[in-house]
């Protein structure tokens, strides 16, 4: 009978211990899903802050790159107009040249006829 009641404490300390692991697994559980939810709400954080921080830089360099295409379009614009000046100055001289060539066509027949006159008359 006396092995029977040390059997029974024993049995007893040994469901106590086991409690008492259980517990402390259980517990050691909590902490690791607390531990592991704080680190994916730091990761989520962190990667909305880089998030936020890349698109910010994109804005930035988007932004530069509009600047630097409208002062292209600016600089191409300008050079157009200059060409555009440059071509009508031309256009302006061919005109005027044409109108020499017609008024020397127009007065070389007349000095011919003239030149023809003066040689009959000699």
């Amino acid at each position: 009978m006396e092995k029977e009641i040390i059997v029974k404490e024993i049995v007893k300390a040994l469901e106590l211990f086991s409690d008492k692991i259980r517990a402390e697994m259980q517990e050691m559980g909590n902490q690791l899903r607390a531990e592991m939810q704080e680190m994916g709400n730091q990761l989520r954080t962190e990667m909305q802050e880089m998030g936020q921080q890349l698109r910010n830089e994109i804005r930035a360099v988007e932004s530069k790159l509009e600047t630097k295409i409208d002062e292209l379009k600016q600089e191409t614009n300008e050079q157009f107009k200059q060409l555009n000046e440059k071509i009508d100055h031309l256009r302006d001289e061919l005109s005027d040249t044409q109108e020499t060539v017609d008024l020397l066509s127009s007065k070389t027949p007349q000095h011919e006829r003239k030149l023809r006159l003066l040689s009959k008359q000699s």
